[in-house]
């Protein structure tokens, strides 16, 4: 019976030892579970990472995604920003972006020896020793602009056929030579209007001191002494005067303005160096309508017409 009991003892200590422990294994787990879910609910997140390998660092808040660039930057080193232009000495500036800058400057021709300035400032000069020098460029595009108290004509010049002629003139226009003077005839039976007489202001002119030649060389009838030229006539046409005589041209100049013009046509050596458009046309048109008959040479304009100047372009 003794033996019963120890060993009844034996086996209920060891029972009890062992629901014990595991209970306090039971225990343990629960503690650890709660553990786990505490820190859990304690730390946040990690933010998805879409194209590093490695975690954000722990130290700083994740970059926020921002488009991707069009090169990738280099991965050795971060790409440098761009260094600043070096300031330049004085600022630069176009006309376009400053209204206040100057215009650049246009080009200009060399004035050759004896020649006026291009730009019509030099003094007025009405008389000199001898014919100009050469101051155009015959293969240069020429416009002559009339001026005149009737509104404005602008020429072509026809350089590169008639250079000698076309040199004499715009040379004239630049030294002042027909500034106020007058266009002094109309003749609408031959549809012309004459000026260029600084001195006189009518056909009686001395003109500049020269004669120029004809341009081209004329025919000359040997029995009679007439010349005749190859040049036809029509209205819008700036055309040199001229005597009866060969090379007897020099500063006079007349206008055509209509159809009867070309009764000059079986002469023709009246040198033709200029062409207008409708509108210049139509200033000239107006002026010969101001005709009044009389004086020996035809009639004038009614009122005084003043060509202010020739400006040469």
């Amino acid at each position: 019976m003794a033996a019963n009991e120890a060993a009844a003892k034996r086996y209920s200590t060891r029972r009890r030892i062992k629901v014990i422990g595991i209970a306090a294994v039971a225990v343990a787990a629960v503690l650890a579970v709660l553990g786990f879910l505490q820190r859990n609910d304690s730390e946040p997140e990690p933010t998805a990472i879409t194209e590093t390998t490695e975690p954000p660092s722990t130290t700083e808040p994740p970059a926020t995604a921002e488009p991707e660039p069009t090169e990738s930057p280099s991965t050795d080193e971060p790409e440098p920003e761009a260094d600043p232009e070096p300031e330049p000495t004085e600022p630069a500036m176009d006309a376009e972006s400053d209204p206040a800058a100057d215009p650049e400057p246009e080009a200009t021709e060399p004035v050759p020896a004896g020649c006026p300035a291009v730009d019509g400032s030099s003094p007025r000069t009405i008389d000199f020793d001898g014919p100009q020098p050469m101051c155009i460029s015959p293969d240069a595009r020429y416009v002559a602009t009339f001026d005149t108290s009737e509104g404005e004509m602008r020429f072509e010049l026809t350089a590169s056929e008639t250079p000698l002629t076309v040199n004499n003139f715009v040379t004239l226009a630049r030294w002042g030579y027909y500034d106020d003077t007058l266009l002094f005839r109309t003749d609408p039976s031959i549809d012309i209007i004459q000026g260029g007489s600084p001195h006189t202001n009518d056909n009686r002119d001395p003109g500049p001191g020269y004669t120029i030649p004809d341009e081209p060389t004329f025919d000359v009838d040997p029995d009679t002494g007439t010349i005749t030229g190859p040049y036809r006539y029509q209205p819008g046409q700036l055309v040199m005067a001229r005597s009866a005589g060969p090379n007897s041209a020099s500063a006079q100049f007349f206008l055509t303005t209509g159809p009867n013009t070309s009764l000059l046509d079986g002469q023709g050596t009246y040198v033709v160096f200029g062409h207008t458009d409708e509108a210049g046309l139509a200033v000239a048109q107006s002026i010969i309508g101001l005709h009044e008959p009389g004086g020996p040479l035809g009639g004038a304009p009614s009122r005084d017409v003043t060509v202010y100047s020739v400006r040469i372009e």
